[in-house]
């Protein structure tokens, strides 16, 4: 117990903590803040839906992890120095965003978002292999929890505030001051250490993209974990897609919808993020993700009831509160699996590759919501969601098959 609670405060966990922080923004300013904005100047829910596209760049990075193993940059070492330049990318891109009129040029926003996607993205990559690196094996799980809590409260503020912001200044100001909030990560990777025992960089650009690729496409049931992966969390994707607009929709103010919702669901996320890396460290990883695959249908039923009953407070606390309690504690045991899927020589692009596919789930399933909730209603469209858990629990029962010993 001593042991864990030094864990938990180390300073490592700090800074695994701050970049979890600086990879979350970005992604509701491309997501659900973005659908606000248009949503709040009365573009067609349709064309929002298919905004969702912008998110491509998460789903396709595994193309260009390798070229982040392979050059190191001229300062602050492999890992540090390719985060800074991803942060510095990220404040210029969030920035011509500020810029843009979405209901005069959507094409040009939809360009900008998707630099910003690709800088996130990229961020995401090196984060990434920074965090298996700088942690023991022993703290891998704690320090998912806490990159997981620092990107969950980083959405919180690049969404919630920044709704709540959005009701009292331009929209333009808004990114401004998300741009800004970069600077955390900035002055993170400036104060870290770059990871000891790091190893050199692939000789070549051929040793880099093929290796990683072969030793983890030449494993057996590899198609089988493959659909698993981008399967699992479909349910809770397609739920909360076009959760602001749906809410919206039913009356409650951009205002309501930040402090009532998602920074009630704040509390419930750090409840169940660390509550999922107990559960993970008493139970291990196949009860987990059977015991949370279960759960996360629960939020679908949720906001099915909402959307029945109508402008709901006390169920409309209830949904999200269920949603983002469950989503925390999924969350550092997914990533944590993923992780573990990973062979130790090629982690940044292995763990790229399977991160990717978690984030095909959310931009393909994300883009054709739009239509679904028009066509179907929102009741309808929730139960639909609700049963698309069934297929990741099909294939969990391959789980043992997916396991080998590495050489």
């Amino acid at each position: 117990m001593g042991s864990s609670i030094k864990n938990l405060i180390h300073h490592r966990m700090l800074v695994v903590f701050l970049f979890g922080f600086s990879s979350g923004v970005p992604l509701a300013l491309v997501g659900g803040t973005l659908q606000a904005w248009m949503a709040s100047l009365k573009i067609d829910l349709t064309l929002i839906g298919f905004f969702s596209l912008v998110g491509l760049p998460y789903t396709l990075k595994f193309l260009w992890a390798p070229f982040m193993d392979r050059y190191v940059p001229p300062f602050l070492g492999r890992r540090r120095g390719w985060i800074f330049v991803s942060q510095v990318s990220l404040m210029v891109f969030i920035a011509g965003m500020a810029l843009c009129q979405p209901e005069k040029h959507p094409g040009l926003l939809a360009i900008l978002g998707l630099w910003v996607a690709f800088s996130s993205a990229s961020q995401d990559i090196v984060v990434d292999a920074y965090r298996a690196e700088v942690l023991k094996k022993s703290e891998l799980g704690l320090g998912s929890a806490w990159a997981s809590l620092g990107y969950r409260l980083a959405m919180l503020f690049s969404g919630a505030i920044a709704l709540i912001l959005s009701d009292h200044l331009p929209w333009s100001s808004v990114y401004w001051i998300m741009s800004g909030s970069i600077g955390i990560g900035l002055i993170t990777t400036l104060l870290a250490v770059e990871p000891e025992g790091l190893g050199k960089a692939p000789k070549t650009l051929k040793e880099a993209v093929f290796e990683p690729f072969l030793e983890f496409f030449g494993r057996k049931k590899v198609a089988e974990l493959l659909a698993f992966i981008v399967v699992y969390k479909m349910d809770t994707v397609v739920a909360v897609a076009l959760m602001t607009p749906f809410m919206m929709e039913l009356g409650f103010s951009r205002t309501e919808i930040g402090t009532v919702t998602k920074g009630f669901g704040l509390v419930a996320t750090l409840i169940g993020t660390f509550a999922g890396g107990l559960w993970l460290s008493q139970f291990g990883m196949k009860k987990s993700l059977w015991f949370f695959g279960v759960l996360q249908g629960i939020s679908g039923i949720c906001f099915y009831l909402l959307a029945k009953v109508g402008q709901s407070y006390p169920m409309m606390v209830t949904a999200i509160a269920a949603e983002n309690f469950f989503s925390g504690m999924g969350t550092a045991a997914y990533s944590a699996f993923l992780m573990s899927l990973c062979h130790p020589k090629f982690t940044a692009t292995q763990f790229a590759l399977l991160s990717s596919l978690m984030a095909l789930t959310r931009t393909l399933a994300g883009a054709p919501t739009g239509w679904l909730a028009k066509t179907v209603g929102w009741e309808t469209y929730f139960l639909i969601s609700i049963t698309l858990m069934l297929p990741g629990l099909f294939l969990l029962t391959r789980f043992d098959a997916w396991q080998e010993k590495r050489k």
